[in-house]
């Protein structure tokens, strides 16, 4: 089991990062609420880690935080749940907001999710009403992720990174176009950031 990763944050292609641990390169999964956290590429990054293993493969996820490790780990154990819907779910709302949901049983900010129905999301609010520590106050927003990058197509990256994340290609453009309109000039983080924050409860 590999339970933590100490490296070079070698790239960052959001959710998947690229951590290079004494020259062999681990591939991560993370959610975007660890994503917008970490230190530019290039520098030093310690992750928490989940090794996921199925029939088909060994699959890294990756968090900044014990904390967030073991939210990732309680949220699958949740019937219906699997790492795939945890990371998403986590990419939207953090830990305090999803404790909001649950302490308000709002099934309409879990729905937003990919891959999350109204069953599920009410499985959820059950599931988790006991085991997640309450969380006062409002979503905080994320830092942007600080690392130089060359000259990309911020909208096309930000599309991609959501697409990874579960969300239909056609869902994901206008989820993006409504964050460019909103901010013209955004990179890519801020994009994906602006589009993920309609997913939080109000």
């Amino acid at each position: 089991m590999i339970g933590r990763l100490s490296g070079t944050l070698a790239a960052v292609q959001p959710p998947l990062l690229l951590v290079d641990v004494q020259g062999v390169g681990y591939e991560v999964l993370a959610p975007m609420t660890t994503v917008f956290e970490l230190p530019p590429q290039g520098q030093q990054v310690q992750l928490h880690t989940h090794l996921a293993v199925s029939e088909t493969a060994q699959t890294l996820y990756g968090f900044l935080r014990e904390a967030d490790r073991q939210l990732f780990r309680t949220l699958i154990k949740v019937n219906g749940v699997g790492p795939k819907m945890a990371l998403a779910i986590l990419s939207g709302l953090d830990a305090a907001a999803l404790s909001r949901c649950v302490a308000e049983d709002n099934v309409a900010a879990l729905v937003k999710v990919p891959g999350v129905g109204k069953k599920t999301a009410e499985r959820l609010i059950v599931e988790l009403r006991d085991k997640l520590a309450p969380h006062p106050g409002e979503v905080n927003d994320i830092p942007l992720m600080a690392a130089a990058a060359p000259k990309v197509d911020h909208l096309a990256e930000a599309e991609s990174a959501l697409a990874a994340l579960g969300y239909k290609p056609t869902e994901a453009s206008k989820m993006v176009a409504r964050a460019s309109k909103a901010q013209p000039d955004a990179d890519s983080a801020t994009l994906i950031r602006l589009a993920l924050k309609s997913i939080a409860p109000a």
